[in-house]
């Protein structure tokens, strides 16, 4: 008799962005003629930049002929979009990496959760919270220990080090929920944490285009010794709208190491190697030349309007909250504005009021960890007219 795997009891059956789809769902049934604007789940709404289309086309051309069409494509990736990525997002601020240590995907959400498969289910796991739930979810899901690291606003969401030594710890900075950042200084405590204890920091980095301040780092490789302790996760999703055309990449330097139950040591970057040969048949070729384009002169400059758009949009949003004397973190570095719900609404009762009476979508806090009950995520990624829309009807709900 076939068995499932009963880990999967541990997270429920409803996934946080699933379970308020199903919620705004049901609230347009009932009430056909009701208009609502979703500043929920962040998914980009500007259109593609017109040096990726252009060089998605030209693309989708080349497999139309014999002597140019591609077939499977590498699975770590085309040299052409390495090459553009070392170049670009690390070699310009002084990081050094080889072309083997990049590793390209189909979203960064895969690979943070797709990494457990090169961990030991023995490893106990350390997690800022609240976080993005696919990082608690699917380490529950394989049978780890979890434990929690609680950001809030005593800390400055900055967590402190786990009560006990851990092998693996998960940061997001810029952060998603909370749109918060680490400052040099506060990344490089993190890193010499790891050096000291043998950890390994799985580093999510979907966000840093929209870091603005010098200040803030925008890969855990402009810290000295991350290479020896630290895997970073990147994302065009955001960064140049890439959620339909699904492109990432991961970093997996060959100085990280691993060890087995009888001591041997193991590289990790060849294990992930080895890992994506086997279960991941690479990225579409029209998809990589697409994400290539972005590193174009007019790539670069089409994809930096989008990012300062959508943070205009968060400024708007920012500037309406505070005028409601709300309490808001984040909207400066980031495209998410963390919210603390006003009086004692718990995350989803204020959901239900925003749905309910302004017909405005956001996604409640406690969806993303105990940490964030009380407290409220808006996006930056909608449409400018509809994020101007929502603003107004929040200030006519609240005054």
């Amino acid at each position: 008799m076939v068995k499932v795997n009963e880990y999967y009891a541990r997270v429920g059956n409803n996934y946080l962005f699933s379970e308020v789809a199903r919620r705004v769902r049901e609230y347009k049934a009932a009430r056909p003629a009701a208009r609502v604007i979703s500043l929920g789940i962040g998914d980009v709404t500007r259109p593609i930049a017109p040096a990726v289309i252009e060089a998605i086309h030209a693309a989708t051309n080349e497999m139309a002929s014999a002597d140019t069409m591609r077939g499977y494509p590498p699975e770590a990736g085309y040299d052409f979009l390495v090459e553009a990525i070392l170049e670009h997002d690390f070699r310009a601020r002084g990081v050094h990496l080889s072309p083997d240590e990049i590793f390209v995907s189909d979203g960064a959400k895969s690979d943070t959760g797709n990494i457990g498969d090169i961990l030991g289910t023995g490893n106990l796991v350390a997690i800022t919270d609240p976080a993005y739930p696919v990082y608690v979810d699917t380490n529950l899901m394989a049978g780890r220990q979890v434990e929690l690291l609680p950001c809030l606003p005593g800390n400055g969401f900055c967590p402190s080090f786990p009560g006990r030594p851990v092998d693996v710890i998960y940061l997001c900075y810029p952060n998603n929920p909370t749109g918060t950042t680490l400052t040099r200084e506060q990344l490089k405590k993190w890193v010499d944490y790891a050096i000291e204890h043998q950890s390994l920091i799985l580093f999510d980095a979907a966000y840093e285009a929209f870091v603005s301040d010098p200040a803030v780092p925008r890969s855990i490789y402009e810290i000295e010794g991350a290479r020896r302790v630290a895997i970073e996760f990147r994302s065009f999703s955001k960064t140049a709208g890439f959620t339909g055309l699904r492109c990432a990449y991961t970093v997996v330097p060959r100085d990280l190491t691993a060890t087995t139950s009888t001591g041997e040591t193991v590289s990790l970057n060849a294990t992930w190697r080895r890992r994506q040969a086997t279960k991941f048949n690479g990225t579409a070729y029209i998809i990589q030349r697409g994400a290539a384009a972005i590193y174009t002169p007019e790539g670069q400059r089409q994809t930096r309007e989008t990012i300062d758009y959508y943070m205009q949009n968060a400024r708007i949003i920012k500037e309406c909250l505070e005028r409601l004397n709300l309490t808001v973190h984040g909207g400066a570095n980031a495209p998410y504005l963390w919210v603390k719900t006003p009086g004692e609404l718990s995350s989803w009762e204020f959901f239900d009021r925003l749905l309910n009476e302004a017909q405005v979508v956001g996604t409640p806090g406690s969806g993303f960890g105990k940490a964030g009950e009380g407290f409220f995520r808006f996006t930056a990624f909608g449409k400018r007219e509809e994020v101007i829309e929502a603003a107004e009807r929040l200030e006519t709900l609240f005054r």
